[in-house]
């Protein structure tokens, strides 16, 4: 009598190659999965969610940086910084770094046109300029990196 069950199926060995090592259809089985992936449309609402947060992002950020010179434009850039890698974080690909850094530059362009009465957000001078200048910096580093694999649960 066999010892297979129709709920129990007998163990099978491990199949090895002559020199010990596993087989590569034993070695693939012990691979962890890989990451799921996200649809086609949760990508395009990470896209859209990451350039609504870069126009808050780029609003605040103009605001800031000319209140509290120089910690305000530290703050500021810190928050470009981890909106750009926190957009490829997310999406997993540079395309989340230029959906942020869309939003964020619409913002500070739009701010920097002033009004026709002659007031505006940014007054012309060295910090709003390392603020652009530095948020563009910030957005091309982010979007050089190299992909990091996911972690793995």
């Amino acid at each position: 009598m066999s010892s297979e069950t129709p709920d129990k199926p007998a163990k099978r060995a491990k199949a090895t190659r002559p020199n010990g090592a596993p087989a590569p259809a034993a070695r693939a089985a012990s691979t962890p999965p890989a990451a799921p992936t996200l649809s086609r449309n949760a990508r395009f609402a990470w896209y859209a969610g990451l350039l609504v947060l870069g126009l808050l992002v780029g609003t605040a950020g103009a605001l800031v940086q000319a209140a509290w010179l120089p910690g305000g434009l530290i703050l500021a850039l810190l928050g470009t910084a981890g909106l750009f890698y926190g957009g490829m974080r997310a999406t997993g690909n540079q395309i989340g770094v230029a959906a942020g850094g869309g939003g964020w530059l619409i913002a500070v362009i739009l701010l920097s046109f002033g009004r026709p009465e002659g007031d505006g957000a940014f007054g012309g001078g060295v910090g709003e300029l390392l603020f652009l200048f530095g948020g563009m910096a910030i957005a091309v580093m982010c979007t050089t990196l190299a992909r990091l694999p996911r972690p793995t649960p």
